[in-house]
């Protein structure tokens, strides 16, 4: 049954590239946000069956790729305290600092536990009070309700050996900075299905009003993800520019209220540094100061450090759609998942990792392969 399923799927998704063939007339730039919705692209070969005037651009919408350098060595600063427990998602364990990551940091003797929720982390400081526990907290919309909810809880049950260190970025921001960059060549967008099942898209329109771009929100499934290019060239050839729901299983205008709400009284609308791009105005979020007291960089002030990324990775070209990865001449040679230069190449939805595995080491067209 599992074959019968997988044929049946190639033959909706050949018929939807096919649909894309027709009724494309010329060249468009369409990019998909999140770097899971890249992974998947890239992973089912779904930008080599789509007609040549379709170019699917690979956007920032990676949580571990942009937090910024700084962040990280803020982590590794902390984590390397003896009086602490660090927690974090597993995926940030390679993220590079300027010198170490956390895996070095745990090897060299600090505390540093992978959990699977922030609420596993809340959980080891009520268990351990007399050790400070730290709970890395990056991520979209996606995370933020689920770390919001563990800064609630700490305080509601006083657990004050908890926090939190922020780094959280939001989507619409992003859009914004990527229409606004010299040289953009993006058309339209593919909105992620799991920032929309918290935020809703409702905040969306003003963009495609404000910039003449199709939105479309869209799972990571192959055949949603063919769907959704299909209604954005649809939109694009009618010279349409409006928001799309292409995953209403599970995504709804207004999002989920509950999810918004923790996330209100948590945190609050901030600037935020995304790595390899810079400062993107009002485009994360930090703890609100009732909530002050679970903010990790006050606690253990690290606020001042400063960092300097490495001069041969181009991943924040690549986090704004700029160039591919194998366009970056570290890709494949010094930078590699184990000698990564950048977050790009260790992070589960990173672009650059998207490419080393699945074999992308020339531009499409080209039929040589590496080490061919």
């Amino acid at each position: 049954m599992k074959h019968l399923t997988e044929y049946r799927d190639g033959q909706k998704a050949r018929r939807l590239a096919d649909e894309i063939a027709r009724i494309v007339t010329r060249p468009w730039a369409i990019m998909e946000v999140c770097g899971g919705q890249t992974h998947s692209i890239i992973r089912n070969g779904i930008d080599q069956i789509l007609p040549d005037e379709i170019e699917m651009i690979h956007g920032p919408g990676c949580p571990v790729c942009v937090t910024p350098l700084e962040v990280i060595d803020k982590a590794l600063a902390i984590a390397a305290r003896p009086e602490v427990i660090f927690c974090s998602f597993g995926d940030m364990l390679r993220v590079p600092g300027s010198t170490d990551d956390l895996f070095k940091v745990k090897g060299a003797g600090g505390d540093v536990r992978v959990v699977y929720s922030p609420l596993d982390a809340v959980n080891i400081a009520r268990d351990n009070p007399d050790r400070e526990v730290v709970f890395l907290a990056i991520g979209f919309e996606t995370t933020a309700p689920a770390n919001a909810m563990a800064v609630k809880l700490a305080k509601e049950q006083r657990i004050s050996n908890f926090s939190a260190l922020v780094s959280h970025v939001l989507v619409p921001p992003a859009i914004e900075a990527i229409m606004n960059a010299p040289g953009n060549r993006v058309g339209a967008f593919l909105a992620a299905g799991h920032v929309c099942c918290v935020t809703g898209y409702a905040d969306s329109p003003p963009l495609c009003e404000r910039y003449g771009v199709p939105i479309v929100v869209t799972g990571f499934e192959p055949l949603d993800l063919l769907e959704g290019i299909r209604r954005t060239v649809l939109q694009l050839e009618r010279g349409e520019a409006r928001v799309e729901n292409a995953y209403p299983r599970v995504v709804a205008e207004q999002g989920n209220p509950a999810a918004r709400a923790v996330i209100d009284e948590v945190f609050e609308v901030t600037d935020r540094a995304w790595r390899g791009i810079g400062v993107i105005p009002h485009s994360g979020w930090k703890l609100r100061d009732a909530y002050r007291d679970f903010d990790a960089e006050a606690k253990f002030a690290v606020s001042e450090i400063r960092t300097c990324e490495s001069s041969l990775c181009r991943a924040g070209e690549v986090l704004k759609g700029a160039i591919k990865p194998n366009e970056c001449e570290a890709f494949g040679k010094e930078c590699t998942p184990r000698t990564p230069l950048g977050a790009t190449m260790v992070s589960s939805e990173g672009a650059c990792a998207a490419y080393y595995n699945y074999g992308r080491f020339v531009q499409l067209g080209e039929r040589q392969t590496a080490g061919s």
